[in-house]
Formats: C-alpha cells, sequence, structure tokens
C-alpha cells in the first residue's frame, strides 16, 4: 500500500514536470511570434501616445487663441465705448458756462484718449500673441499628420504581420490555457514568478552537459541524480529555473566531445629504430 502511493507520488512530480515544460514550449513559441513582430505594437503604442499629446497641444493653442480674440473684442468694445464719450464731451465742451467746467470736460476726454491707447496696445499684443499661436497650430497641425501617417503605415505593418500568425497563436493560447488548468496553483505561480525574471524566458529547462540548461552551471553529480528521480521539483541554485530531466520530457542528452589524443612530441625509441631499418 505504501509503495503504491509512493508511485502516485512520484506520478504526480512527473506529470507536473511534463506539464509544465510542455507549458513552456508553447509559451516559447509565442514568444517567438511576438519576436516576429519586433517593436512595431511599441512603436505603434508610441504614435498613439504622440498623436494624443499633439492633438492636446493643439487643442491648448485653439483655446487660448480663443480667449486672445475674446479679449480683443473687449477691448475694441472698449474703444468704441470710450470714443462715443469723447464725442459726448465735445459737445458738452461747447455749451460750459465756466472754466471749471471746461477743465473737467478736457481732463475726462484726456482719460478716455488714454485709455483708447491703452487698449490698443493691448490689442496689438494680443494680435502679435495670435500670429505666434496660430504659427505654433500649424507647426502642430504638420507634426501631426506626420505621425498620423506613420501611424497608419505602421499599422498597416503590424497588422499584415499579425493576419500571418494571429490562428496559430490563438490556437497556441487556447492550449496554454487548457494546460494550465492541469497545473495546480502554487506551481503554476512559481513557473510564472521564474519566467518574468528569466531573461530569455525560460522557466523550465533541462540538464545538458551535466549542467543548468538556463544558466550553463556545472550540477553536481548527486544533484543530478535527483533530478533524474523525479520525486520531487528541484530548481537550480545559481538562476533559480527549475530543472528536469531531458528523458523524461523526450530530449535526447547532447553526446560529450570526447578530447582528441595529443600527438606524442617524441618518438619512442622502438618506432625510430624501426625508421632508420627502413
Amino acid at each position: 500500500m505504501a509503495t503504491e502511493k509512493k508511485n502516485d507520488i512520484e506520478r504526480t512530480v512527473e506529470d507536473r514536470l511534463q506539464n509544465l515544460f510542455r507549458l513552456q514550449t508553447y509559451l516559447s513559441e509565442i514568444d517567438r511570434i511576438k519576436t516576429l513582430r519586433g517593436e512595431l505594437p511599441n512603436e505603434v503604442k508610441d504614435l498613439e501616445d504622440e498623436i494624443i499629446r499633439y492633438q492636446t497641444r493643439l487643442d491648448k493653442f485653439q483655446e487660448e487663441i480663443k480667449t486672445l480674440k475674446d479679449f480683443v473684442n473687449l477691448k475694441k468694445g472698449e474703444i468704441t465705448t470710450r470714443k462715443a464719450k469723447i464725442e459726448k464731451y465735445d459737445e458738452q465742451i461747447n455749451d460750459v458756462k465756466t472754466s471749471r467746467e471746461f477743465a473737467f470736460l478736457e481732463k475726462e476726454k484726456e482719460f478716455e484718449g488714454l485709455e483708447i491707447e491703452l487698449a490698443e496696445k493691448n490689442i496689438k499684443e494680443a494680435e502679435e500673441k495670435i500670429e505666434l499661436k496660430s504659427q505654433e497650430i500649424e507647426r502642430t497641425k504638420e507634426g501631426l499628420n506626420d505621425n498620423t501617417h506613420i501611424l497608419e503605415e505602421k499599422k498597416k505593418e503590424l497588422d499584415a504581420i499579425v493576419s500571418e500568425t494571429r490562428i496559430e497563436e490563438e490556437n497556441i493560447r487556447a492550449k496554454v490555457k487548457d494546460l494550465e488548468q492541469k497545473i495546480d496553483d502554487y506551481t503554476l505561480a512559481a513557473f510564472k514568478r521564474i519566467r518574468k525574471n528569466a531573461r530569455n524566458g525560460l522557466a523550465i529547462v533541462t540538464v545538458q552537459r551535466d549542467a543548468c540548461g538556463g544558466c550553463f552551471n556545472r550540477i553536481p553529480p548527486q544533484r543530478q541524480l535527483e533530478i533524474k528521480m523525479h520525486r520531487k521539483v528541484i530548481v537550480c541554485e545559481y538562476c533559480g529555473r527549475i530543472m528536469v530531466d531531458g528523458a523524461l520530457v523526450g530530449i535526447a542528452p547532447e553526446p560529450t566531445k570526447e578530447a582528441a589524443p595529443k600527438p606524442s612530441r617524441r618518438k619512442s625509441a622502438k618506432a625510430a629504430a624501426s625508421e632508420e631499418a627502413k
């Protein structure tokens, strides 16, 4: 009974390792597809963000121009009102009886004249700002149009690549989803964490030439024996990747290259004598 339970545990560990290795194979294939797309998705996202910035800048300039135009119209209205006052003062001057009234009206006319000059100055400054903002709008529109054109081209290029690989990727992702259901949550979470931290995306690797297939550090013989026994999930003490026996996942070990025998620099006495006899 104990032996049967022990075999069940071993078989469960084997299943976990095999499923993890199959999952890694699927995910590596998805990584390959993403590599085919290259930096295009990031470039498209950057261009979309840049277009949003251009549009925001354009809206800001247009709002500023609207505010400046409203200000100009306000000042023009003030000028009209003040000119009307000056005309009224001129009419009143003709009917003044005392020098005091005359001086008062002249001072009011002078004040209104200064206010008109100030308003005209404000109008001129505002119109200069409107001109500068208008130039900024033109440059912004050019940048917006250029980036929009580039974005359309990048999207077409990306869509072409995606359409070529979409079905393949969808099929693989479906397999990944089904396979993940067969792996316990703890093991799956650990696998994903290792994969996220691994530079090449490999979370589980085989042992090749007595070394970890991820970081290529040598594995002690006792550790290799434990890996081949499949009794527990073992990780590399150097890189943290899960290690699996290649035979368990159907991968033959790479042959170890034997060192070629070094030629002897000295000829034996027997060989030398044989050559002299010849």
